[in-house]
């Protein structure tokens, strides 16, 4: 680039001087005169100057400023200066190459990463993938037992009736009416009978057609909570006293088995079966 601006300045130079030389043959008439002496600057002779018709002299001092204007002129450069913009550190730094047992090494430990993250990936979807098929299984075995318990629930135990489009909707407050139209036998009857309905239909106790009272009560105690459990143990307790024994319950007792029925034998709600599984 400096030797190529250099012969430029020299082209400059040159056509400047020609210019000069032929504006000042053209100016002066052809006369010949003797040249003028050479001015001594220092022990030297100085250069000529280039004197035009209208007086005014160009010496190589002048040329030569006139060419440095022009070269120091921004619009005739041939050279320019462009600002862009780089990351810090990435040019004028020496670059360091990591030995290639050292690449080997760090690609290795990338490579053990990545497969490491898959790994852990596919360990989780195997585990959830377990959970979801066991939870499913576990869902359809009770959909299974139930639907097993219903299709062998007995329709009578021993000589009553458990089917449940045989008794009323509202047990309790059936047998509390007919105790106290004094049918007492079949008061305890509907009780009972109610009882062994709900355990075989709404709680899915395998009570068979040839279970005996006794029977009924240990099956109950699998199932129910000690709540439940001890209310049809006394159910059971009065009603053998009344068709076995042939006493009959004080009214108190009777009335308090009606009015407690649906809130120990009857099924929870839906929202509410969670809560009385855990119980």
């Amino acid at each position: 680039m400096r030797s190529h601006s250099r012969g430029v300045s020299r082209l400059l130079l040159a056509a400047a001087a020609l210019l000069l030389g032929g504006s000042a043959f053209c100016a002066q008439p052809v006369t010949p005169a003797r040249p003028p002496a050479r001015p001594v600057l220092n022990g030297q002779s100085a250069a000529p100057a280039v004197i035009q018709g209208d007086g005014s002299s160009f010496s190589p001092a002048t040329v030569g400023a006139a060419v440095a204007k022009l070269k120091n002129d921004p619009n005739l450069r041939f050279s320019r200066y462009v600002h862009t913009l780089r990351w810090a550190g990435k040019t004028g730094e020496p670059s360091s190459k990591a030995p290639g047992w050292l690449d080997w090494l760090l690609n290795l430990g990338r490579w053990i990463g990545e497969i490491g993250r898959i790994f852990v990936w596919v360990v989780c979807a195997i585990v959830a993938a377990l959970i979801v098929i066991f939870v499913v299984r576990i869902i359809r075995a009770a959909n299974l037992e139930r639907a097993t318990i219903a299709a062998h629930a007995p329709t009578h135990v021993r000589d009553l009736d458990i089917r449940p489009e045989s008794l009323p909707d509202d047990i309790g407050a059936s047998a509390r009416e007919l105790w106290n139209r004094g049918e007492h036998r079949h008061a305890l009857a509907l009780l009972y009978r109610g009882a062994l309905s709900r355990l075989v239909h709404a709680h899915g106790v395998s009570i068979r057609h040839s279970s005996t009272e006794g029977e009924c009560v240990a099956l109950a105690a699998q199932h129910l909570n000690a709540g439940a459990t001890g209310y049809f143990a006394q159910l059971v307790r009065v009603w053998q006293r009344a068709v076995y024994g042939g006493t009959d319950p004080e009214t108190d007792v009777v009335l308090a088995l009606c009015d407690g029925f649906s809130a120990a034998l009857d099924p929870p709600p839906p929202a509410a079966a969670p809560a009385s599984a855990a119980a």
